[in-house]
């Protein structure tokens, strides 16, 4: 059977847009009816609703996000900032909160409570992502312990993990990886795959009752970029977003690397940040240099539509969402 991406590109002039006066719409949840639910820095989601009306919806009982800049918004993380997100099993969202390194339940009213600040009675460090698996069981990514999470970055730390949170309480059950991001599982939950974004790679683990084992590099031992954002499409290709280079990208079942959609700006601040990571001295003025106009800092994407070929592409820096259609659908999550 061919792989429906070979060939396939998308001309940045046909992408069409979505949402208005966003704030860092890192992540992005998609329903059935079209409904949208993104990430927003001022402490909360946004909804948006099939006729592009949008409701901001704040954490009650939150430290609400006034930070300006880049400095205060994406390195200091004061007060609220949802990152990664997820549904429960009954729609209320899931909040990996960057901001209050915490993970977090939120109704659709706004109502919080906070699931998991600490594991081994230490804080928890900069949640990044969550998601769900059959079992009801939650998957936790921390990026870094480091503070500011910058200082990562520069250092190419390996303090980053995976826990798991169930019946008997939150663990770790993968360190030592080099900033922990998106991660999902394949179809059958047997393997979960994970964006070492510092590292410029995707890992996998085999799921073995609640252990990961066989640790492996999954595709190219350098995507190309910091790659954030991982999502499946129905043929198994793994997507990622080049966070910075603002690049979309895939991965085929055979290894191959395949580029959808390249919204990079001026190439000399990105060549510098690259030159940078090769020689190990990234730094966060390095980083703010880099990015385009289209979707700033491209961070996440997420299948939607009725038939899961819509793609919406979240990013760190934009105010909107770009979407295009794929020629296949998505791997349908949890709750779809």
């Amino acid at each position: 059977m061919s792989n429906p991406l070979t060939g396939f590109q998308v001309d940045p002039g046909d992408l069409r847009f979505v949402g208005e006066g966003l704030e860092r719409p890192e992540c992005i949840l998609a329903e059935r009816d079209g409904t949208l639910w993104v990430a927003d820095a001022r402490g909360g989601v946004m909804r948006i609703a099939a006729d592009g009306e949008q409701q901001l919806v704040l954490q009650k009982g939150q430290t609400t996000n006034t930070a300006q800049g880049f400095e205060d918004r994406l390195v200091m993380t004061k007060g609220s900032l949802p990152n990664g997100l997820a549904f429960d099993e009954n729609g209320a969202i899931l909040i990996a909160n960057f901001g209050t390194d915490r993970l977090e339940r939120m109704t659709r009213d706004g109502e919080t409570e906070v699931l998991l600040d600490e594991i081994d009675g230490r804080p928890i460090g900069k949640a990044n992502f969550v998601t769900r698996d059959r079992k009801g069981r939650l998957w936790l990514t921390v990026t870094t312990r480091m503070v500011p999470w910058t200082d990562h970055v520069k250092t190419m730390s390996h303090d980053g993990y995976i826990a798991l949170i169930d019946d008997r309480g939150a663990r770790i059950v993968a360190d030592g990886l080099c900033g922990t991001n998106e991660l999902r599982f394949d179809p059958e939950e047997e393997w979960l795959y994970v964006a070492e974004t510092t590292a410029r790679r995707i890992t996998r683990f085999r799921v073995v009752r609640d252990e990961l084992t066989n640790r492996e590099v999954y595709g190219p031992a350098n995507v190309g970029g910091f790659c954030d954002g991982i999502a499946f499409d129905a043929h198994g290709n793994l997507w990622t977003t080049l966070i910075m280079a603002d690049r979309l990208v895939a991965i085929t079942p055979s290894g191959d690397l395949l580029t959808i959609l390249d919204l990079g700006g001026d190439p000399a601040p990105l060549a510098e940040l690259d030159a940078a990571w090769d020689e190990g001295r990234v730094t966060p003025e390095l980083m703010q240099a880099t990015g385009g106009l289209v979707c700033p800092w491209m961070a996440s994407l997420t299948f939607g539509g009725p038939d899961l070929r819509t793609v919406y592409l979240g990013s760190l820096l934009g105010k909107r969402i770009p979407f295009f259609r794929s020629p296949v659908p998505g791997q349908a999550l949890l709750g779809w």
